[in-house]
C-alpha cells in the first residue's frame, strides 16, 4: 500500500461534531445526525463528504481505544458566509498528507489503517504530525458495500 504525497492547501468545512473515542465511537450517530440535512450547506465545492478526526495536542502519537477526539461529519465549502442552525464551521489547517486508498467495508477500515500506521509508516521517511486526520468519502458512498471506496489522508512531516 502506497500513498501518495500530496501538499493540502487549507480548507473552509461545514457540518456537526461530537467527541467520542474508539470505545465509546458515535460514528453511526453522528452521520445519521448529518446526512439528513446535508443538502442545507451552501456553497459546496463537491459532492464528496468528509469524516475528520481532531486530536488534543499530542494524542495521536499515543492513541489508545480510550482516547477522546473529535469526529467531524463536514463538507468542504468555498465561504462559510451562511451556516445552517445546528452546524459549524472548522478550517483545516493544510499542509503535507499522505493519501491512501481504502477498499472494501468500514468493518475491514481497522486493517488498512494498520497497514499505515504498522508497516507503511516506520518504513517511510515521514512521521505522523499532529493535524487533522481524515478520510474523503463520495455521495453514494456505503459502509457496508465490499466494494466501496474511500480516500484516507494522514497528516505528516519528514523524519
Amino acid at each position: 500500500m502506497e500513498p501518495k504525497i500530496i501538499d493540502l492547501s487549507s480548507k473552509i468545512l461545514v457540518g456537526m461534531h461530537v467527541s467520542m473515542s474508539l470505545a465509546d465511537n458515535k460514528t453511526g450517530d453522528l452521520w445519521r445526525a448529518f446526512m439528513p440535512r446535508r443538502r442545507e450547506v451552501v456553497n459546496r465545492v463537491d459532492e464528496n463528504f468528509i469524516s475528520m478526526q481532531v486530536y488534543q495536542k499530542g494524542e495521536q502519537n499515543h492513541f489508545l481505544p480510550t482516547t477522546v477526539f473529535d469526529k467531524w461529519a463536514v463538507v468542504e465549502v468555498s465561504d462559510a458566509d451562511e451556516i445552517p442552525e445546528g452546524m459549524e464551521t472548522y478550517v483545516m489547517q493544510g499542509g503535507k498528507y499522505a493519501m491512501f486508498v481504502h477498499h472494501g467495508s468500514a468493518n475491514e477500515f481497522p486493517k488498512t489503517m494498520q497497514s499505515i500506521f504498522g508497516e507503511w509508516m516506520p518504513r517511510s521517511d515521514y512521521q505522523l504530525d499532529d493535524r487533522e486526520q481524515f478520510e474523503v468519502l463520495a455521495e453514494n458512498y456505503d459502509p457496508i458495500d465490499v466494494n466501496a471506496r474511500e480516500e484516507v489522508w494522514i497528516p505528516i512531516r519528514e523524519k
